[in-house]
């Protein structure tokens, strides 16, 4: 085929492509057109089923089928924004199309609200007077403003809940009605309100119980017999169970149809977990490297409500298994445990081998939470180009958290601190003397819109006469991710050979802006001093800053950071979890 032909025969391919998709164009220009305020256009839109079912358009015959039921079905989806009175016509919006105008009219307002109220809330004791005040200064649609259906729903929506939440299970409402004038454009509003008798917590009604006994949900404090009703109450002891691992779901809620309300059952239902569970993971770390482990988890250990928590992990500079056995809260809610760990690191030149066991008391309460352990470890410390040595301690220690933040896996305003005093004695198992202090504090302040300041400070003291005996656990090395960013994991401390072992003086300091975009991705600069020494007149702060992106991630937000130590002069990447208490 000669070249000029061929370009020829293009062309009026390319020709007949472009004639056929202008009349499919003009095909579908046709129809029905809405014609409408725009405010009301999305509402109408997400509603109308018929308006894209005529791309050819329609006879006339179907043209008025087609306006009568626009008249009825745009009259009800307007009656729900509160226009009662809408003009919908049909015009020829020129062939094929045919155009349905919708004049919305004017719209209800409120013109009157009477809230009428019956039941033990009526009477005239304790705090019921004050109680029914608010409940009328709370209601949601006041006079004035707007009457739409889903605002009105909500309305007594809300005056139920904030009823019901306490005291009046039973609350519901009685009569309420409506009645609207489309010739004055008002809605007159009437609710009435049986709150029912007070209720008070009766005796427990367990349910689907197997393997556990009933004692073990006594242990997470249920509402005791007598108790007020309070439906914060039952979520609290409900959240406690769920967040347990002896259940799969629970479910408690109390008889609202009783008898006697003033002593109504509290019913229990529970869903046994598999008590054996077996788990495999793996991760990277900047700290400490690849990672690998496996768990395995019995919560009826020994037939009895005791949960075994042990597992093997294998880092590239960490190695441990351990087993922990946490026993069911006690009736003042402590929480005890026992545990034995084997570990061995290899980090910043220092060779660790670690046998430990020990015993555990935590006491939560509410923000506060409060641990006491007692502790046996032996050690083997091989430092690169120096002396291998052992120590052993029996240690006592205690520490104290207090938590304040809005959230507390993205936490945006509020402080956590920490405290911990800890030591040990030659005249019990230990190779030394020594006491340790160690504090940290964090700080986060909101800025404009989503932004965060975060705010740290961190130091520690081990008083003894030499480090010569110290656990390693008991002294300070820091560095890394977390800590002072820039420098290797546990880098900064003091030089022992050609490693880095840990001093017995600790300060930190940070300071790190977070902006974050409308999603769940956000951008850091910080700035973080540090060292770990052994010596106060030898003390100085290594620097490190940089930045780097974060994600907002389930576990908390992840950080990915590229920073710079001033002090050795390298730029590192580093990542972790960006969230330490």
């Amino acid at each position: 085929m000669p070249l000029q032909a061929f370009v020829l025969r293009i062309v009026f391919c390319l020709l007949s492509l472009s004639l056929a998709f202008t009349s499919v164009g003009a095909r579908a220009a046709g129809g029905v057109e809405l014609v409408v305020p725009d405010e009301l256009r999305p509402l109408l839109l997400k509603h109308l089923g018929f308006l894209d079912r005529h791309p050819e358009g329609i006879d006339a015959a179907g043209r008025v089928a087609l306006l009568r039921r626009a008249r009825k079905e745009i009259g009800e989806i307007l009656a729900t924004e509160g226009y009662f009175s809408p003009a919908i016509e049909g015009e020829d919006g020129g062939d094929p199309t045919f155009r349905i105008v919708v004049t919305p009219g004017v719209r209800t307002t409120i013109a009157s609200v009477q809230l009428d109220f019956s039941g033990d809330l009526t009477r005239d004791e304790g705090d019921r007077p004050a109680r029914l005040a608010a409940l009328r200064e709370a209601w949601g649609l006041p006079v004035g403003q707007p009457f739409r259906q889903a605002d009105w729903d909500a309305a007594k929506q809300r005056l139920i809940d904030a009823l019901s939440a306490r005291d009046y299970a039973a609350a519901s409402i009685a009569d309420s009605s409506a009645i609207i004038d489309p010739t004055t454009a008002s809605a007159k509003l009437s609710v009435e309100v049986d709150s029912g008798p007070a209720f008070r917590f009766g005796p427990l009604e367990i349910s689907g119980l197997v393997d556990y006994d009933r004692s073990l949900i006594e242990r997470y404090r249920p509402p005791t017999p007598g108790e007020p009703y309070s439906l914060e109450r039952l979520l609290r002891i409900q959240t406690a169970l769920q967040n347990t691992t002896y259940f799969a779901s629970v479910v408690v809620d109390i008889d609202r149809q009783s008898a006697t309300p003033e002593a109504a059952p509290v019913r229990v239902q529970i869903t046994e977990a598999k008590p054996r569970r077996v788990g495999f993971g793996f991760g990277v770390s900047s700290n400490t490297g690849y990672r690998v482990e496996t768990s395995y988890r019995d919560a009826h250990f020994f037939n009895q409500a005791y949960n075994l928590v042990s597992g093997l992990r294998i880092e590239q500079r960490r190695q441990l298994g351990y087993a922990d056995v946490f026993l069911p809260p006690s009736l003042d809610g402590s929480l005890d445990s026992v545990g034995v760990l084997a570990e061995h690191t290899n980090i910043a030149g220092l060779q660790t081998q670690r046998q430990s066991v020990g015993v555990v008391r935590t006491i939560p309460r509410g923000k506060i939470e409060s641990r006491y352990a007692l502790n046996y470890q032996h050690e083997i410390l091989t430092p690169d180009g120096s002396l291998r040595t052992s120590r052993s301690a029996l240690t006592a220690n205690w520490s104290w958290t207090h938590r304040s933040v809005d959230n507390i896996l993205d936490p945006r305003h509020g402080h956590v601190l920490n405290l911990q005093l800890g030591g040990a004695s030659r005249a019990l198992l230990s190779d030394r003397n020594f006491v340790r202090l160690y504090g940290r504090y964090q700080l986060f302040l909101p800025v404009v819109e989503r932004d965060v300041l975060i705010l740290r400070a961190e130091g520690g003291m081990t008083v003894a006469e030499s480090r010569d005996g110290v656990p390693q656990d008991f002294l300070f090395r820091t560095g890394g991710a977390q800590t002072v960013r820039g420098y290797a994991y546990q880098s900064l401390g003091v030089k022992d050979g050609s490693a880095i072992v840990g001093g017995r003086y600790l300060a930190v300091t940070s300071a790190e802006y977070v902006h974050w975009y409308r999603g769940d991705w956000g951008v850091a600069a910080f700035v973080d001093a540090g060292n770990a020494n052994d010596e106060r007149k030898l003390f100085k702060m290594n620097l490190g800053y940089g930045f780097g992106p974060r994600w907002k991630s389930p576990a908390g937000p992840i950080a990915v950071d590229l920073a710079y130590g001033q002090a050795d002069h390298r730029l590192r990447l580093q990542f972790a979890v960006a969230i330490a208490f």
